[in-house]
């Protein structure tokens, strides 16, 4: 257990490389998938196109979104982006960055399966095998066909077992034509992937270096931040609870007139200790005003606490960011005043 806790606690310290490590997961997934997925195209000239489209894009789309879900920072965007401003501006070029980092690494997967997908050729061979251009390809000699019965018979190139159409155009020589086209697109859609992660990453920090450090920076401040509300929060719930459980027996002990003597007293520094971590707050009341206002108004990041003991309420104009933030006991300390 140990083990697995130190695991945890390294994955919780070090996100991004989780996560990257989660996208890579799912690319390795997405491939496995499609090696183990029964392809069974209809052969029907209304269905082939719908069919074979439909497994290179929608599985995709699919892992895409997984990718969005999996990914933690994406209710942190949501809130960022949703919340009122308060005395904390917003910045969009925050909210861009992140979003385009957690839009990378869900890209990922689906890049993967349609890479294979197309190099394997199947879903391009269903999708088009009614497109096989007959007069160049077949023969010419086999006529007396109308349109919709060649399509009828082109439909089932890829289903060998069923396809009639020896004599109209061999199905090793259509085949070979649809699958050539698939794997030059593949390796075009490698390419440009490949090219287009080379530009990300390389190119974009040589324009705007300035604006994406400080993205960056903030980024991972809304990050933290989140973190150590939560982590405050936690603490601070598991001492309100305490104090709430050793209030109700000694009161319960009171009023049975028990004298209990097995009760174990409290030494003033615990008791002090208990006190610190309730931070003033000490009804449900106070609590949830609390949240509810670091919901609505975020405390400007600024240390100075004059500028907090000049404000009379939450109604203040926006304040730009600043280097750092207030500590999250001094945050919740504040919060509980109001």
């Amino acid at each position: 257990m140990d083990k697995f806790r130190m695991i945890f606690q390294f994955l919780q310290s070090n996100q991004e490389s989780f996560m990257n490590g989660i996208c890579g997961i799912m690319a390795l997934a997405s491939a496995q998938m499609y090696a183990a997925f029964d392809f069974n195209c209809p052969c029907l000239p209304h269905y082939n196109l719908a069919y074979g489209l439909g497994i290179l894009f929608v599985p995709p789309l699919v892992l895409f979104l997984l990718g969005f879900v999996m990914n933690n920072n994406v209710s942190m965007l949501a809130e960022e982006w949703k919340r009122p401003t308060g005395m904390r501006q917003k910045d969009p070029a925050v909210l861009r960055y992140m979003f385009c980092s957690m839009a990378q690494r869900a890209m990922i997967a689906p890049a993967v399966w349609i890479s294979v997908t197309l190099l394997d050729g199947k879903c391009i061979l269903c999708a088009f095998s009614t497109s096989v251009p007959v007069e160049k390809l077949g023969n010419l000699s086999y006529t007396g066909l109308s349109e919709k019965e060649m399509k009828r018979i082109l439909a089932r190139i890829p289903c060998k077992e069923i396809y009639d159409g020896q004599q109209l155009i061999p199905s090793e020589v259509a085949v070979r034509y649809l699958r050539c086209i698939s794997q030059a697109l593949g390796w075009c859609f490698v390419l440009l992937m490949t090219m287009l992660a080379f530009l990300v990453r390389s190119l974009r920090p040589c324009f705007t270096q300035a604006a994406f450090l400080k993205s960056k920076y903030w980024s991972h401040y809304i990050d933290i931040e989140r973190k150590l509300f939560d982590e405050t929060c936690t603490e601070h719930a598991k001492s309100f609870a305490k104090v709430c459980i050793q209030q109700f027996f000694e009161a319960m002990n009171k009023d049975m007139g028990m004298g209990h003597p097995h009760l174990p007293e409290k030494t003033p520094s615990e008791a002090g200790e208990e006190k610190e971590k309730l931070l003033g707050i000490t009804d449900q009341g106070t609590m949830n005003k609390l949240l509810k206002s670091w919901h609505k108004c975020k405390p400007p990041l600024c240390l100075h606490q004059e500028l907090f003991q000049n404000r009379n309420g939450w109604a203040g104009e926006s304040q730009p960011l600043g280097p750092v933030s207030l500590p999250k006991r001094e945050i919740i300390a504040y919060y509980s005043r109001v």
